[in-house]
């Protein structure tokens, strides 16, 4: 049985929007704009063919179509598709590279027990403070 997503369950930063600072969610996101700053989802993240990333991202799942600067950690799979520029590092338990694609970076492959996050979540880091 396919899997659905409700439209109104995700978040999305439209193209043409500047947002910096920390998205936090359960749900799935999608960046169209400009976004510098953490991301932490329980779903997947997508960034699109006109956006641009600059920050951490922890999510089970994430498609990079567009331009990124990130450190990632994704517990699922993380998909680079043709077009994409990504440099950083990331961590996923799988990886799908298309022909197309650019990576500058490092990679690593996750084993169950590594699937920690990369960003400290909201409440993490006030109780820090």
């Amino acid at each position: 049985m396919e899997q659905t997503t409700n439209v109104n369950t995700v978040s999305r930063i439209a193209q043409g929007t500047v947002f910096k600072g920390e998205m936090t969610s359960p749900h799935d996101i999608r960046i169209d704009g400009h976004f510098e700053g953490d991301i932490q989802s329980e779903g997947k993240v997508v960034i699109g063919e006109a956006a641009f990333f600059k920050g951490k991202i922890s999510c089970n799942d994430l498609d990079f179509w567009g331009k990124a600067d990130t450190e990632a950690v994704v517990k699922g799979t993380l998909s680079m598709h043709s077009g994409c520029v990504v440099t950083g590092s990331v961590r996923t338990q799988k990886l799908i590279v298309e022909l197309g694609s650019s990576f500058d970076g490092t990679c690593a492959m996750l084993k169950d027990a590594q699937k920690a996050p990369v960003a400290a979540s909201a409440a993490e880091k006030a109780e820090k403070k």
